[in-house]
């Protein structure tokens, strides 16, 4: 039985409670079958990557999280309730954020007004200032519309966006992909700040050394499948193993 609402912010708050666990998740687009039974769990306040090579199915596993594909069966529990029937706007209500990998940017609007245009879905939201301090970027640039920003700039409004909700797992997908260095090194560091703000992170990530120093447990996915678990702790000794994996 699905647990009300009124009790998520407990369930959430408990140390050791599981934000998200994915049970035999499958996903279709179409006729397509993409995800073949993914297996996994996230407990509050971690970082957990998901690794693999292209067309793993990665990206798909974080859509099928938020109902954002053709069909998909299994179990998703979001702080303890149960969303597989649930409509794809209700899904956020849960304290869920998803930074799409097309990041999403209104081309029309200018940065502070991108910020204030996502409704706010539970309270515990980052305030416009907060939001500033964290992306000093973005405050320079506070009046510029989203066309004139730079790729670095997008993915930091993109991620600025969905922290201003009052989201506490936040599903990121390749937010480094074709950055410069010094923005990717950046974004690392703003990681950094949410875990110790509390926030759960899934990261899908093509880059291996920025992922690697940040997450917690490693997933490594193939052809639609978790077929790997690694720990920080196992990941000094499981590196070279886990290139092999990944094909770097």
């Amino acid at each position: 039985m699905n647990q009300p609402a009124e009790s998520l912010m407990e369930y959430q708050d408990r140390d050791g409670a599981e934000m998200l666990r994915v049970r035999d998740l499958h996903a279709f687009y179409g006729e397509s079958h993409i995800l073949h039974g993914v297996d996994f769990d996230v407990k509050r306040g971690e970082l957990v990557t998901l690794l693999g090579r292209n067309g793993a199915g990665r990206s798909t596993t974080l859509k099928a999280i938020m109902n954002m594909v053709g069909r998909r069966t299994g179990s998703i529990m979001i702080n303890g309730t149960e969303t597989l029937g649930m409509p794809a706007h209700r899904i956020p209500r849960l304290g869920i954020g998803y930074c799409p990998e097309e990041r999403g940017i209104f081309a029309s609007l200018d940065v502070e007004e991108n910020l204030l245009l996502p409704p706010t879905v539970r309270s515990g939201g980052m305030s416009i200032d907060e939001i500033y301090e964290m992306f000093p970027n973005l405050y320079e640039r506070r009046r510029s519309q989203g066309t004139r920003l730079s790729g670095g700039e997008q993915q930091m409004l993109a991620m600025a966006r969905i922290l201003r909700t009052g989201a506490r797992l936040l599903l990121l997908d390749e937010i480094t992909e074709g950055l410069a260095p010094v923005i990717v090194q950046a974004l690392g560091q703003v990681l950094v700040k949410l875990k110790e703000r509390g926030m759960t992170i899934v990261l899908v990530e093509q880059n291996f050394r920025f992922a690697a120093p940040l997450a917690d447990r490693h997933f490594v996915m193939d052809h639609g499948l978790i077929v790997e678990e690694i720990s920080a702790a196992e990941l000094p000794s499981k590196r070279e193993h886990l290139h092999t994996l990944l094909g770097v």
